[in-house]
Parts: C-alpha cells; sequence; structure tokens
C-alpha cells in the first residue's frame, strides 16, 4: 500500500495547494490512502468546518489536527459529525472526537491512523504521549486488524519525536512529526521497519516565517514588541510530506521517500 502524508496546511496558501494539487499528485504517485495536517489551514489558527470539507472534497481521506485543534470554536462540535477528523490522543479527556480510528483504504485494506501531541517545550502540559500511543498500537496490531498504521507526532522537539519513533518501531508503519513547519532530511526505515521522518514540513508559502508573512515576525524578532496580528503568507505554496510503500502481510514499510511538489522548495524526483 502507499500511503501519502502531507504536513501543516497553513492559511490560503496551503488551502488553494491542496485544492489545486492534490488530486494530481495522488495519481501520479499512485496513492491508496492520504493523510493531511490541517490545523493551521484556516487563518494559520486551528481548522473550520468549511475549510475541512474543502480539504476532505479535495481528496484527504483523514485530517489530523494538533495544539491548536479547537482554535475555531465551530471544530468543539463538528468533528464529532466527521469521523474522517483526528484531533491528538492526549489533548485532553474532556475533548470531543477522538485520537485514532481505523479507515478503509483502496481494496477495503485497514488503516490506522492516531496522532499525538509532544510535551518538550509546549506551551500547555499534555498528558504523556507514549502511554497514550502504546495502548492504541497493542490494540490493533499490524497484519491483524490493520494493514498499516500511521502515527503523526505534533511536537516542537526533534529529540521528542524521534524518541516517538524508536518507541512505535516495528508496530507502526509511518512515524511522522508536525507543527515545527520545516522539512526534515532524515527520512528513512528505522531498523524494525518503521518509516520515518522527523517532520513533514507544510503545505505553504515558504517565503514566510514558517508560513507567516515575514513583516510582523521580523518586526517582533528585531524590537521584542508586537504591532499586529501574524498573517499566513499568501505566495506560492509548496505540498511537502512523505510518501511510505507498505508491505500489507506486515505492515512494515518498504519505502519511504520525501515529498514536496511546486513552490519555492527543491522539488523531489517522485517514483510512481
Amino acid at each position: 500500500m502507499r500511503i501519502l502524508y502531507l504536513g501543516d496546511v497553513m492559511g490560503r496558501a496551503g488551502r488553494r495547494a491542496i485544492t489545486d494539487g492534490l488530486s494530481p499528485l495522488k495519481q501520479r504517485l499512485g496513492a491508496d490512502f492520504t493523510v493531511v495536517n490541517g490545523e493551521n489551514a484556516s487563518g494559520g489558527m486551528g481548522l473550520t468546518a468549511g475549510h475541512a470539507k474543502l480539504l476532505l472534497e479535495a481528496g484527504a481521506d483523514c485530517i489530523t489536527l494538533g495544539d491548536h485543534a479547537f482554535d475555531q470554536k465551530d471544530m468543539l462540535s463538528y468533528i464529532d459529525s466527521e469521523p474522517r477528523i483526528i484531533r491528538p490522543l492526549n489533548y485532553s479527556k474532556a475533548a470531543p472526537g477522538r485520537g485514532a480510528r481505523v479507515f478503509e483504504a483502496t481494496r477495503g485494506r485497514k488503516v490506522l491512523v492516531a496522532q499525538i501531541l509532544g510535551q518538550v517545550f509546549m506551551k500547555r502540559p499534555f498528558d504523556d504521549p507514549f502511554s497514550a500511543i502504546e495502548a492504541v498500537l497493542k490494540a490493533h496490531p499490524l497484519g491483524g486488524l490493520v494493514q498499516a498504521a500511521v502515527v503523526d507526532i505534533h511536537a516542537e522537539a526533534t529529540s521528542e519525536k524521534m524518541a516517538i519513533g524508536h518507541w512505535c518501531d516495528g508496530r507502526a508503519s509511518l512515524v511522522v512529526g508536525t507543527h515545527t513547519h520545516v522539512p526534515t532530511a532524515d527520512t528513512m526505515i528505522l531498523p524494525r521497519g518503521t518509516g520515518y521522518q522527523s517532520d513533514a514540513g507544510m503545505c505553504g508559502d515558504y517565503d514566510s516565517v514558517i508560513g507567516m508573512d515575514k513583516a510582523e515576525p521580523l518586526r517582533r524578532f528585531l524590537t521584542g514588541m508586537s504591532s499586529e496580528r501574524f498573517t499566513p503568507a499568501e505566495g506560492e505554496a509548496t505540498l511537502a510530506g512523505v510518501l511510505v510503500t507498505t508491505d500489507d502481510r506486515t505492515g512494515k514499510a518498504t519505502a519511504i521517500e520525501a515529498v514536496r511538489a511546486g513552490g519555492k522548495l527543491q522539488q523531489t524526483h517522485l517514483s510512481a
């Protein structure tokens, strides 16, 4: 099975890249299942119900969120009516929605998608991500109940993301990081067969400061004072993420490659 994962969709530029570019990208890659992180799709802060529908209609089979999961208040109710949206497992015990779900890919194959939040350098103390994902992976063994499992670790620290990758090695098909909006160059298959990348990057305009128009972030760095709100950059976006190929029998990764299409970043030579 070929699973495409795309990183944080950032504002209007990211949404436009998804609506214009996701379908042809999936066709080019022969993707059987596609996960998109949408937690910055609405003005850079959260995801509205309307924008969630747009991403799903464009071809996302599942949308993951993050620490901004409920910045847009209509998501508090919409997530319970839309099973294709996943919020972090360890966000809050009182949070609506679910942090893991089994989806159906092509030919009836089952894919588990789960998301966890990191604790290091995050603004609020979320529950332990290791124990949260442990319970879910134990309940969904690869090659048994599911043919593949994707874990999105939404976190600041690459060390924590790497630790989660090794913790899940052999029990997940793909562990991929989100949140920092910069694609990392450590795309690999871990020793026990889990595909891994510390951060998928963002689907947004990279002529920016992590997706935001440069002027206000620069002002704050230089003066320590704010003048206005951050606003997403609106130039041509790059679709950034990772493509993993898995063995249906074992659920383990057999190949993995970075994905960068469009925009200003160096493009990847994607195999079909």
